[in-house]
């Protein structure tokens, strides 16, 4: 056998190897794979991993995507074919973690039975052309009959994918929703069809419902609680949503909600943006209070939100422009919270978060309880219950240990915030300030001795009894009855209290895009992480947010940071210098005599050059250090790209070194047998 066909039949011979090879990996070791993503994006968590072991059906998942049309589509829809191959493989995690999950993957193609099929479940059709339909959802089904759809994979919301996933498998196997109640002095929930067609008509905008609201809805029952209830029963949690001017009454439905073991959830706000006055009022310029709070409540159960005062942290603020005309400036009032140090890592709500978004935080304080005055040690009542109760305050949301708090004489100086004159008065603190608190415990009542009310069917039957003479005497007078409840819990109450009221709103939650709203960091999954925990769902905040596909570049950060410390502090001496001259400049202005009035104002002009001068070379400086760090900047990247493309080459090179030299060590090796032979 000559040495060609020995060698094409090893060729031969290889292939088969390897193809035998593939064959027996993919049916004896299907799910060999290794997770080296750093959050583990494709593991399932141990929630995940907890509701499929409960599960007792079949469950049936079958995930729609027009695979065949978005290779041929444009650039936005292609755009989801990795995020379609990230869905797939989790899903396949899904069926392979449990027997009793069947995973289907379908193609809808124009005028097939599976198109009827996604449209006949919901699923969102997207056109593509005349006859192509863009597809991207997923159906759950059980043996039952039960069906849950998302009718559409948001592209911003990939870090929720798993958790949406499991609530729907929940969801689907157990019984019905959650019962929420909304109790807002805000148009949350926005406003009726009728009404919005009624104001479209007079080309007007309607109030519409908040994307916080509408995530809520797919998930639980969601209802309005009116501002003026009396009793507040039927609902499973209680949303708060910036309480303003609350009648007693409603202070004492809320609070008797909470003493007979409701669960409720407080967003309070020392300024709320999106309270913003009536056109009418803005056209008076007539003052508009934007603040909220439940102090009787809140003092009774230990807890207190300062007037005007704000939380701040050099290191989490926001740099944005106010105004188109303006620059990026760092705004104190508007906080980025996206180290760990700002969350509470030992509670599940907020373990697991990575960036939630507030603007103008207040700060929620411990206080001794005002129905129960004690000597309380200052030191252990940050860290634990107040002296005489069992209340355990712990805190969720907080700022850096660099964070301090911040105020301003009236909330009106931040209708039109300076950034540069906020910013002066933040001081760097020694420990962290709590935007986010969770309390626990026997809670007493903000009204022991419970609470006179209006009995307005008292007095209409009275005005039906009496004579118009005794109506004449008892025309001021008012029909009252007491009504009495509990002085305290008798079970364990649990409040979650929110010194922010923006951070759930369309302005920082929420971004509206042409696939509907989107989610933006973390901030709707806090809120969902709190209902969670309240209702006990503890898997399910296991799953949410564990992932971040935005990983940021910590040591550019840092340079930033460092600059801008150095810039701030020039700004500072630069305004220090200025106000200095300028003061002293006016001081001689209003010491000019007539008589001398050319000579001081020879004088005045000469120092005023001067002053420029220095201005000059001060700003000189400034964009000497903001050059610098842009060169940091630029050398860093230059440095990781030479770190991620030469090792490739000079590996190669050093292989192919060795292997030269190897070879010809081997030939030499070989000629000098040969000889010797």
């Amino acid at each position: 056998m000559n040495r060609t066909i020995r060698a094409v039949i090893a060729v031969v011979l290889v292939a088969i190897i390897t193809f035998a090879a593939i064959s027996v990996s993919q049916n004896l070791i299907p799910r060999a794979k290794i997770d080296i993503t750093e959050q583990k994006l494709y593991t399932l968590a141990d929630g995940t991993k907890t509701i499929l072991q409960r599960l007792n059906q079949s469950i049936t998942i079958k995930l729609y995507y027009t695979k065949t049309a978005a290779m041929n589509a444009g650039d936005q829809i292609r755009f989801f074919n990795n995020y379609y191959f990230y869905v797939r493989a989790l899903l396949e995690e899904y069926a392979a973690a449990s027997n009793k999950v069947k995973l289907e993957i379908i193609d809808p193609r124009p005028y097939t039975d599976q198109e009827q099929e996604a449209l006949r479940y919901g699923l969102k059709r997207f056109n593509i052309n005349e006859e192509e339909g863009f597809f991207f959802g997923l159906v759950v089904q059980t043996q039952f009959g039960a069906t849950k759809t998302i009718e559409f994979f948001s592209p911003d919301r990939q870090q929720f994918v798993e958790y949406d996933i499991s609530y729907l498998i929940e969801t689907a196997t157990t019984r019905e929703k959650k019962r929420l109640g909304v109790l807002s002095s805000l148009p949350v929930m926005g406003e009726s069809d009728w009404m919005m067609r009624m104001r479209q008509m007079q080309n007007q905008q309607g109030e519409q419902k908040w994307g916080i609201i509408e995530h809520l809805q797919q998930k639980f029952d969601v209802q309005t609680v009116e501002t003026d209830v009396d009793e507040i029963k039927d609902i499973d949690i209680l949303l708060v949503i910036h309480p303003k001017e609350l009648s007693e009454k409603t202070q004492f439905a809320i609070d008797q909600y909470v003493l007979k073991g409701g669960r409720a959830i407080f967003f309070v706000d020392p300024y709320c943006m999106m309270d913003r006055p009536p056109m009418q009022q803005m056209q008076m310029q007539m003052q508009h209070e934007s603040s909220s709070s439940l102090e009787t409540l809140f003092n009774a159960w230990g807890l207190t939100l300062p007037d005007n005062t704000f939380a701040g942290d050099r290191t989490l603020t926001i740099t944005t422009a106010m105004s188109p005309t303006q620059r990026p400036q760092p705004m104190i009032g508007f906080l980025n919270l996206n180290v760990e140090q700002c969350f509470n890592q030992d509670k599940s709500i907020t373990a697991d978060l990575n960036t939630v978004t507030m603007l103008f935080p207040g700060v929620l304080r411990q206080i001794p309880l005002s129905t129960a005055p004690s000597e309380s040690n200052e030191g252990e009542e940050k860290k634990g219950s107040s002296a005489g109760s069992d209340l355990q305050y712990i805190e969720l949301v907080t700022t850096t240990g660099r964070g301090n708090s911040w105020t301003v004489s009236s909330p009106f100086e931040l209708r039109f915030p300076d950034p540069a004159t906020l910013m002066k008065k933040l001081t760097d603190g020694t420990e962290p300030v709590a935007m986010g608190m969770l309390i626990t415990g026997k809670l007493p009542s903000a009204f022991p001795q419970g609470i006179d009310v209006e009995d307005d069917s008292a007095q209409a039957s009275d005005q039906d009894s009496e004579t118009p003479a005794d109506a004449e005497t008892k025309k001021e007078e008012k029909k009252t009855r007491h009504i009495s409840g509990l002085a305290q819990a008798e079970l364990d109450c649990a409040i979650i209290v929110f010194a922010d009221v923006d951070f759930i709103s369309d302005m920082a939650a929420y971004q509206r895009t042409i696939f509907g709203m989107a989610v933006v960091g973390d901030n709707a999954a806090l809120v969902m992480n709190s209902i969670d925990d309240l209702s006990g769902s503890a898997e399910l905040i296991n799953i949410r947010s564990r992932g971040n596909f935005k990983r940021p570049f910590a040591v550019v950060d840092a340079i930033e940071q460092a600059a801008e410390s150095e810039t701030r502090d020039e700004e500072e001496k630069l305004q220090a210098q200025i106000d200095a001259w300028q003061n002293e400049l006016n001081q001689k202005l209003a010491d000019v005599k007539d008589a001398d009035a050319s000579v001081i104002g020879a004088t005045i002009l000469q120092q005023k050059r001067e002053l420029e001068d220095k201005i000059f070379e001060a700003n000189q400086d400034l964009r000497n250090i903001k050059m610098k760090r842009r060169e940091k900047i630029e050398a860093l990247g230059v440095t990781l790209r030479n770190f991620c493309t030469i090792p490739g080459p000079v590996i190669i090179l050093l292989i192919a070194v060795v292997l030269g030299i190897r070879r010809s060590v081997m030939k030499r090796h070989y000629i000098s047998h040969a000889s010797d032979a």
